[in-house]
């Protein structure tokens, strides 16, 4: 199952905005609220991906990964 986020959104004017919630960092600005939510995933899977490598490489050789269920 893939884990599920929470896209926080609101109209300010002519533009939406939005956060992801649970990812720090991860937000976006559009015209339309589909833009937004489009973006908002691509910037999310740019997150978890930039997140993901960094960890592996502050890890150093000999790392282990572990799903973690919540």
């Amino acid at each position: 199952m893939a884990p599920t986020f929470t896209a926080v959104i609101r109209q300010d004017g002519p533009w939406w905005l939005g956060w992801v919630e649970e990812v720090p960092g991860v937000n976006a600005q559009e015209h339309t609220r589909e833009e937004l939510l489009a973006s908002l995933r691509q910037v999310l899977r740019e997150a978890l991906e930039f997140n993901r490598l960094e960890a592996l490489e502050a890890a150093g050789p000999g790392y282990e990964e572990h799903a973690l269920p919540m």
